[in-house]
């Protein structure tokens, strides 16, 4: 009886689709874009160090800085900087693309 027991063989998954997996089971993707975001937003800006708060929602990256002159450095470079985070993110494998509650920054707002 024994011997007509047969396993199905299951293929083999490579770490970063075990990590995707997870990722979606725990529930964890909008929470880790939201991080990713705001790392993005550090190294492509320069300006973490003066970053005091950071809030994402629909799209909205807010940021309150404590320099205003760094502030108004940064304003006129926000479309480009829009551009450099979607490019980090989307170079990112942990970042999850299809998240309907946190995706790609369509707008960077300074305070």
């Amino acid at each position: 009886m024994a011997d007509n027991i047969r396993f199905a063989r299951k293929q083999a998954l490579s770490m970063e689709e075990v990590v995707e997996r997870y990722i979606k089971q725990m529930r964890i993707a909008a929470g880790l874009n939201t991080r990713l975001i705001f790392e993005a937003w550090d190294e492509c800006s320069g300006a973490g160090p003066f970053t005091l708060r950071r809030f994402f929602r629909d799209g909205k990256l807010y940021i309150t800085l404590s320099s205003a002159v760094i502030r108004d450095q940064l304003y006129f470079q926000r479309d480009v900087l829009v551009e450099k985070i979607n490019a980090r993110l989307n170079g990112n494998s942990l970042f999850t693309q299809d998240n309907r509650s946190v995706n790609y920054v369509k707008e960077l707002i300074l305070k």
